[in-house]
């Protein structure tokens, strides 16, 4: 679960690079570009809460921070919340930058809300 949930993790930071340079002006709204990112956020919300297992807690210079396995109810709201925000961005299919803005927006931050509490910074 350690290299699968990591792989995730930075098949999401890829897929919100383009969707950052769209949000500040640094590229041309692509909104296929915007979609395929959408669609791997979605994916990952599926995926991410079986590969924190109990026992995974350390190893491989892990991020994940020891609150996933001590508030693991907080942990699966948020969880919870990405993939309702994820889907709603899918779902509007955002068309125009002022329509990625808006589904952006809540899937971005529960993304910070996740990191600040479930994540060990750097």
């Amino acid at each position: 679960p350690l290299h699968e949930r990591h792989e995730l993790m930075e098949g999401v930071r890829d897929a919100a690079k383009p969707v950052g340079l769209m949000l500040r002006g640094e590229a041309e709204f692509d909104a296929d570009a915007l979609m395929a990112s959408l669609q791997v956020f979605h994916d990952a919300s599926g995926e991410f809460g079986e590969l924190f297992p109990e026992g995974t807690e350390t190893g491989m210079n892990t991020e994940a921070a020891p609150a996933i396995w001590t508030d693991r109810a907080g942990f699966d709201e948020q969880l919870r919340q990405f993939s309702a925000a994820t889907e709603a961005a899918v779902e509007a299919g955002p068309q125009d930058l002022e329509a990625l803005k808006a589904a952006a927006g809540p899937v971005f931050k529960v993304c910070k809300s996740c990191h600040e509490t479930y994540r060990i910074e750097d």
